[in-house]
């Protein structure tokens, strides 16, 4: 469907409705990956659906139900599921309201047809860049090479009517070395952009430069923490963010907006408009989303919101809703701004140190405080002297990130990386305290 198909689905499945307001959501979506391991592809997979969302409001109470079908009899179907659900749902503390009628700043090239359009030929040249690389090291290569293109159209009674496509690409992967492994990964929304010999090549020496592996001593370290890893620490902090959490105690800033949690080089904010992102610009009931400073120079500025949250705690509505979400709204485009000096400066600039490239099974300990535990793996070096010095045994840690960003310095560089559950746009990070509480024998 092109753009006006999807409105007009939208539309038909409002009509009629018998009920005091009611929302439509049509989304496309298309993934297709290509995953691979011992520098073979496995495993191709392409899996397009088209849902149409219903929700409907009943005297401040919501019911909801979905249809893949477009005829006017699936669509009434559905619609009239999502009311009775919603006549019999429990009256919330916030009786629910839609929003009204709203005008979209559109981020810029956000969708690129070549991207959507990317055969399985293409993808697999792709991965082959990266096999040759590793083979002609003595190595295997083990990840994948992704494409998507997502278009969403919404309607509801009060006016209400937004539309946003986007696409993405991504590759993710690990080479394997006779002692160790590297990783290395790239994300952009355009196919063309990707550039998989790069990422095989950094993936690679990483693995191979490792060398035998040394084994560094339990207790605090200065590390310099690549992008990958950073964003997936960072991610742990995300949830503080929700209006949810923080009215329920369950965040740092439930101890108030306005103190210093952060280090003064540390701004982080929401901004679905960055080049990096150029994401949907409204949320999942069609409020426009705002671009929200979360962090400023180290000092907590604000949380985000729906209308529902906005309405509770008597703030801006943010536009962060998140259909069927249980922990409130979320962001959903972080970015945390970068520092002055490249990432190879701040190695040169380490006297004693670890440079980590990737996280894995990172855990909480304290929600409230933001205590997190979990492992280094696929590229972990000993820095001496301002150079690195080799690879070193992954580490276990148990670090509280606020003191970490408390006293940090961030590097020049801005990437783009993310995982399962989230998305996000940082720099290198460099930590003068970082707590390695066990060492593994790998």
């Amino acid at each position: 469907m092109n753009d006006s198909e999807r409105l007009a689905l939208a539309e038909r499945a409002i009509r009629d409705g018998a009920a005091d307001g009611i929302e439509a959501i049509v989304s496309e979506q298309h993934d297709a990956l290509t995953r691979f391991t011992h520098n073979a592809i496995h495993q191709n997979l392409d899996t397009s659906q088209t849902l149409v969302q219903i929700r409907a409001v009943v005297d401040g109470r919501a019911g909801w139900a979905a249809t893949n079908g477009r005829d006017d009899s699936d669509l009434a179907l559905a619609r009239n599921r999502a009311i009775a659900q919603a006549r019999f749902s429990p009256k919330p503390v916030v009786p629910v309201r839609l929003p009204a009628k709203a005008a979209y700043a559109m981020p810029d090239l956000a969708y690129d047809a070549a991207t959507a359009d990317t055969t399985p030929s293409a993808r697999a040249e792709a991965a082959g860049k990266i096999f040759a690389i590793a083979e002609g090291a003595g190595a295997w290569a083990a990840g994948y090479v992704a494409t998507s293109a997502s278009s969403i159209a919404i309607a509801n009674s009060n006016g209400v009517r937004g539309q946003f496509s986007g696409t993405s690409a991504v590759t993710n992967t690990k080479c394997v070395a006779p002692i160790a492994s590297g990783y290395a990964e790239a994300y952009s929304r355009r196919f063309a952009e990707i550039d998989t010999s790069a990422v095989g090549a950094r993936a690679t020496a990483k693995a191979k430069e490792a060398g035998e592996l040394g084994t560094p001593d339990v207790g605090d370290w200065s590390v310099i923490v690549e992008p990958a890893a950073l964003g997936e620490l960072i991610a742990y902090l995300l949830p503080h963010f929700s209006a949810q959490r923080v009215y329920e105690g369950a965040s740092f800033l439930a101890d108030g907006l306005g103190r210093q949690y952060m280090g003064e080089n540390v701004t982080l904010t929401d901004d679905f408009a960055h080049p990096l992102f150029a994401t949907c610009p409204f949320d999942g009931e069609g409020s426009p989303t705002q671009r929200v400073t979360l962090i400023e120079n180290g000092i907590a500025k604000d949380f985000v919101t729906d209308l529902e949250w906005a309405e509770r705690l008597e703030r801006r509505n943010t536009g962060h809703y998140v259909p069927g979400g249980a922990e409130g709204p979320s962001p959903r485009a972080v970015v945390l701004s970068p520092g002055k000096r490249s990432r190879d400066e701040l190695i040169a600039s380490t006297k004693r140190g670890i440079l980590i490239s990737r996280f894995w099974y990172i855990r909480v300990v304290d929600q409230r405080k933001a205590i997190v535990t979990g492992m280094t793996r696929d590229g972990t070096f000993l820095i001496e002297d301002g150079k690195l010095r080799g690879g070193v045994k992954n580490l276990r840690f148990n670090v509280r990130i606020l003191d970490l960003l408390s006293s940090c310095e961030l590097s020049d560089q801005l990437v783009r990386t993310g995982g399962y559950s989230y998305g996000m746009v940082c720099p290198t990070g460099k930590f003068d305290r970082f707590s390695v509480s066990s060492v593994t024998s790998y």
